[in-house]
């Protein structure tokens, strides 16, 4: 079998969002099968999983028609992995409320590698590849884990390849609650008004700690070169009828930018080094090295244009966890098969909500411990 390494890194270096549906596919369905044969060699359990699997994978004409796992496998304890413990550099969490059990996925230095990569090539489609003042709304200690990093740490580091500085303006009270940093976000403000710059926030602390607080005060950042990114916990938002356009209009107030320069990104621990942010037309894109099917939630078959359903999201990028083809918990609806207007080739869907029933996620553990 030749190495699939130098097949994954073609399409990691491919333009993200410029192959034709049928050359995608094509180019996907080759490593897949590379990487689904290699899964079979390393993990015995896997290997009875997938040989059982309705379809051969060596003959699938669809990634449909591939073996996926439901993403509440990667909750085990300990991890699953298809690398040896010395191989492992780090292991990443997701978030989960108080009880729950998290997923954690191992990465060894060329999924990490890769990781990065991907992350970098999707938000210079977006925002351009050039460093800038990047500002973190989230306390400092969250990138702080060594061997295990966290949804939030994750996030703040794969934003960090774009910066050339990097501010956090949230602080921890005594009580154990997150306050604004007013000194030092107006310092940053006003050091970087003329400058083009970077935000980073989970979407519950940039509205509650950020927004509301210099909404009430009519507080205006003047940062209107700015793009601000979030993701995660819109379901504490929607718990205060926040719903996105007031989101984006009372974030663009705060930051003194059009609210197009608000991008919204949906994104797994699990789907390491794959993020799909809001296009201009409000779409998320799956990228030249990953997809993602809806599927109907009772047959599970793929759904159509305008139909909404279970989403899978799909990566060739993780070699030392099985995380290629990951059923989630979340639905979401397919929106145009190749004819978005942004003009990104491929799949566009969007992000509907949690299953019912599911299990409600935490929001990237943000509460602090007490």
């Amino acid at each position: 079998m030749e190495p699939v390494e130098p097949k994954i890194d073609a399409l990691l270096a491919s333009p993200p969002y410029s192959l034709s549906p049928e050359e995608k596919t094509l180019r996907l369905l080759e490593v897949w099968r590379a990487e689904l044969e290699l899964v079979c060699q390393r993990h015995a359990g896997l290997n009875n999983y997938i040989q059982h699997w309705p379809l051969d994978y060596r003959v699938a004409t669809r990634v449909a028609d591939l073996p996926f796992l439901p993403v509440a496998m990667l909750k085990a304890n300990p991890p699953l992995a298809l690398v040896g413990p010395s191989e492992i550099k780090r292991t990443l969490t997701s978030s989960a409320t108080t009880g729950q059990v998290p997923s954690r996925v191992v990465l060894d230095s060329q999924t990490a590698r890769r990781m990065t990569k991907g992350v970098a090539a999707i938000l210079q489609n977006f925002i351009g590849s050039s460093r800038r003042p990047y500002l973190v709304v989230d306390v400092p200690g969250a990138t702080a884990g060594k061997q295990e990093l966290g949804a939030r740490g994750a996030a703040i580091q794969g934003l960090q390849p774009f910066a050339s500085e990097i501010s956090y303006c949230l602080r921890i009270e005594g009580s154990g609650e997150f306050t604004l940093d007013r000194e030092r976000l107006f310092k940053f403000a006003a050091a970087h008004s003329s400058s083009s710059v970077l935000v980073y926030g989970f979407t519950y602390l940039l509205w509650n700690h950020l927004a509301k607080p210099l909404l009430a005060e009519r507080a205006c950042l003047g940062l209107t070169n700015v793009h601000i990114l979030h993701s995660g916990g819109w379901k504490r938002l929607q718990d205060q009828s926040v719903d996105k356009k007031q989101f984006n209009e009372g974030l663009a107030q705060v930051f003194g930018c059009s609210p197009a320069r608000v991008i919204d990104f949906y994104g797994l621990v699990e789907n390491v080094g794959v993020i799909y942010p809001d296009c201009a037309e409000g779409n998320k894109h799956a990228p030249a090295f990953g997809e993602v099917v809806v599927r109907h939630p009772l047959t599970l078959e793929p759904v159509g244009k305008g139909e909404t359903g279970l989403i899978q999201v799909c990566s060739v990028l993780p070699t030392s966890f099985p995380g290629h083809l990951l059923l989630t918990e979340d639905i979401g609806e397919v929106v145009a098969l190749d004819e978005c207007p942004c003009g990104r080739r491929g799949t566009a869907f969007r992000f509907v909500g949690r299953a019912p029933k599911s299990e409600v996620r935490g929001c990237g553990n943000i509460q602090t411990q007490r």
